[in-house]
């Protein structure tokens, strides 16, 4: 029977130089983790697959940097530390979420210096995946978005003009895309489907990136209350969203997880965004402070999405099943309402 032949020559960055040609019977399986161990790359894929599949991977990989020169991924079941030094006790920089991506600038001592959206600094190779085993991931969890490339983009609860305004969003917004239907990208704004004009948005591949650390600062009006809440509620980002639930590690949805958030520090919330919309003392957006509440609506201004702000013009909420719990600009969507729960 004929033989094929993987050859390194030419499969692209993304598999990196194999040292040897591996020969197997055409239609048989090819286990990728046996052939990376001879080549001295390990954990690239534990599934096995024939041999024309496993090329097939090669080419759809060729290429496919997103972006980077020398692609990382966070290998970690909640967060990845960046520090502003090479060692454990080196001040925290920001934080690199499950499966969020980076710059790999250099490696020594096994620590990796990398740069990810704002975030330079140093996470620890043990958990980082670098070289072909990122690009193989960076395949599997690029998510497709769509770019909005106006200013205040109105997106609507149809594909027409005529159709409500559900909201509006800023240049530079990235929403998860789902399919595009006669000139209209049909999106989700947190856990709702809208749509936008497909002449005001891109649909590109991302990977996520590092998240900086608000500098919040004690004694100057920030309570060390806000701080360890503000600090406690990023420690689950990249955690699913779930309708209904109020899981902080399983699922929950944007109002159960200001719940569940709150009720860690002794505060009772209601499990609906517009009931907790009125559980506090309604602020101005210019009076926010982190640990406060911001709440968005629909096109009647009928409260439906919540999330805590946590300074710096960012808010972290639990967005959308394909998004999970996430970090955004605090203008993302026009804000209706904010609210302060905390008594300080």
């Amino acid at each position: 029977m004929k033989k094929n032949v993987i050859r390194t020559a030419g499969v692209c960055m993304a598999l990196a130089l194999l040292l040897e040609p591996v020969t197997a019977e055409a239609g048989s399986t090819v286990s990728i983790k046996d052939i990376t161990q001879q080549a001295g790359v390990t954990n690239v894929l534990l599934a096995s697959m024939t041999t024309e599949e496993y090329i097939a991977k090669a080419q759809q990989a060729e290429g496919s940097l997103w972006g980077y020169t020398n692609l990382g991924i966070a290998n970690v079941d909640n967060n990845l530390n960046v520090r502003e030094t090479p060692d454990e006790s080196g001040k925290l920089a920001g934080k690199m979420p499950k499966n969020s991506a980076c710059e790999v600038l250099s490696t020594e001592n096994n620590w990796a210096h990398i740069k990810s959206g704002e975030v330079e600094g140093y996470v620890s190779m043990d958990y980082l995946i670098t070289g072909v085993e990122a690009k193989l991931k960076a395949m599997e969890i690029a998510a497709v978005v769509a770019v909005v490339n106006a200013d205040a983009l109105r997106i609507r609860t149809g594909p027409s003009l005529e159709s409500e305004v559900l909201t509006q969003v800023l240049n530079g917004t990235e929403l998860d895309y789902v399919e595009t239907i006669d000139g209209w990208h049909k999106v989700l704004v947190d856990d709702e489907e809208a749509y936008v004009a497909a002449e005001y948005a891109d649909v590109v591949e991302t990977l996520d990136t590092a998240v900086t650390l608000t500098e919040l600062l004690y004694g100057q009006g920030v309570s060390d209350v806000r701080v360890d809440l503000v600090e406690y509620a990023k420690q689950f980002l990249g955690n699913p969203y779930v309708w209904g639930g109020t899981s902080l590690t399983k699922g929950a949805d944007c109002s159960g997880f200001v719940l569940s958030v709150f009720k860690n520090y002794g505060i009772s919330l209601s499990h609906s965004s517009r009931a907790q919309a009125n559980e506090g003392t309604k602020i101005s957006m210019d009076e926010a402070k982190p640990g406060d509440l911001i709440f968005y609506g629909n096109g009647s201004g009928t409260i439906n999405h919540v999330a805590i702000y946590i300074g710096g013009g960012q808010v972290i909420h639990a967005s959308s099943p394909r998004s999970g719990i996430k970090i955004s600009k605090h203008n993302y969507r026009t804000p209706v309402k904010v609210v302060r729960v905390i008594k300080d």
